[in-house]
């Protein structure tokens, strides 16, 4: 009886091992697995970062700007922009960027310098970038970022057609209208709007007056 106790322990040891096993083999895989190789896969702005070399351009991480973008640790003199949010496949069909963005940065399935996990290849998908320092073109007013927001100053380029242009008239264009308000329909924009303009999101017209 003492000896099939044992041996029945001994079995439960065993088993207990292999579960552990699993699991933590599990945890490792989920930990290491490319980011950002298929459409919708997101690695968003609450992400925590990635830290540096282990997501090629992961949330939290810093690039340098040259020729081409590399991953660089955020510590570097050579970091200029962190990554706010990353995306898997294209940013017509994946979640837009953060409103204050400076620029997106498109990634497509190459074999750059470094990678995320040492195979020579990113999988396609696009990074939201933020600036270090200023300036911040994303800002409201700042005259670029991909979103045009509350605060953010328009000029005519063609017909039906405007563009962004810095509010501080620094810009190759002077400004012409700010957008001042943004609502859900037209019917909600002031008796003093003089522009309806595209934005998108929950309330996607926005309420411009002339400069």
């Amino acid at each position: 009886m003492a000896q099939q106790q044992r041996s029945a322990g001994a079995v439960s040891a065993l088993v207990l091992v292999l579960v552990l096993a699993a699991a933590l083999t599990t945890g490792c895989q989920q930990a290491t697995g490319r980011a950002g190789t298929a459409a919708g896969t997101v690695e968003g702005p609450t992400a925590t970062p990635s830290g540096y070399g282990l997501v090629f351009l992961g949330p939290g991480d810093c690039a340098s700007r040259g020729r081409d973008f590399h991953e660089v640790p955020c510590t570097s003199e050579k970091a200029v922009a962190r990554v706010t949010a990353r995306y898997g496949g294209r940013p017509a069909a994946g979640p837009g960027c953060p409103t204050t963005t400076d620029f997106v940065l498109h990634i497509s399935e190459s074999r750059p310098a470094t990678d995320e996990d040492g195979d020579g290849e990113v999988g396609q998908g696009y990074a939201c970038m933020r600036n270090l320092e200023p300036p911040h073109p994303g800002d409201p007013g700042g005259g670029g970022g991909p979103h045009t927001i509350v605060g953010d100053c328009v000029y005519s380029a063609s017909k039906g057609q405007v563009k962004e242009t810095a509010c501080d008239g620094s810009g190759e264009r002077a400004p012409e209208f700010t957008v001042a308000s943004a609502v859900t329909s037209r019917a909600q924009c002031p008796p003093s709007t003089a522009l309806y303009v595209r934005l998108g999101g929950h309330t996607p017209v926005g309420c411009a007056r002339r400069v």
